[in-house]
């Protein structure tokens, strides 16, 4: 399973970045307004950064101005994926951005229905909010693994994006299912590393470490 970060902050992602860990960058239009910056100066500081699929997303509401935007956001740089919204005009914009070679992400995903229109429709990847579905007593989990069954079942090769990650528990849970990608956000990206135990152990090792003769 690939890890994205779902953020816009250029120092977040860097020091991600180090790691090696990191394979793409997911952004909104949220994320994008906590960053004072210029937009186009923004994603292409990004696109800088990481080598890997760097989704941006179009905030027009009608198929023609996402198709615009899709084209516009694409001549930033080769690694960039527009993301498109989960509507009937959404869904015409990605059919016309697939048959052009515009790599999409198809966002606000919240049923396995939803999920098997964007792949129809020619969507790169897909993204089913886990988070916000199990804030209204549902199950983000059950909706991953219905949209791997679908998606294996009529041999899809649209890739899935375990979005809307609020802990840990919900990056097993992606990795245990076979999910393509899970997007991060930086909190739980660095959470994946620690255990107490770990530093409990790493503790004693240099206590013990002091008592070795030279």
């Amino acid at each position: 399973m690939k890890i994205f970060l779902d953020t816009a902050n250029p120092e977040e992602i860097r020091k991600a970045c180090d790691t090696g860990l990191v394979d793409g960058i997911t952004t909104n239009p949220t994320l994008a307004s906590r960053e004072d910056k210029p937009f186009q100066e923004l994603i292409k500081e990004i696109l800088d950064i990481v080598n890997g699929p760097v989704s941006v997303e179009a905030v027009s509401r009608d198929s023609a101005g996402m198709v615009r935007e899709a084209k516009g956001y694409s001549d930033w740089g080769e690694n960039v994926i527009v993301k498109i919204p989960m509507t009937v005009e959404g869904m015409k914009a990605v059919k016309a951005l697939s048959r052009e070679g515009v790599k999409t992400n198809v966002t606000l995903v919240f049923s396995a229905n939803q999920a098997f229109l964007a792949a129809k429709a020619g969507a790169t990847y897909v993204s089913p909010f886990l988070g916000r579905l199990d804030d209204r007593g549902h199950s983000g989990t059950i909706l991953l693994q219905d949209i791997m069954q679908v998606y294996k079942a009529n041999g899809f090769g649209t890739q899935v994006i375990a979005a809307s990650v609020r802990s840990p528990t919900h990056v097993l849970h992606a990795a245990r299912l076979g999910v393509h990608v899970a997007t991060l956000p930086p909190r739980v990206f660095w959470q994946l590393f620690e255990h107490p135990l770990t530093k409990e152990g790493l503790e004693k090792f240099e206590r013990d470490w002091q008592k070795v003769k030279p």
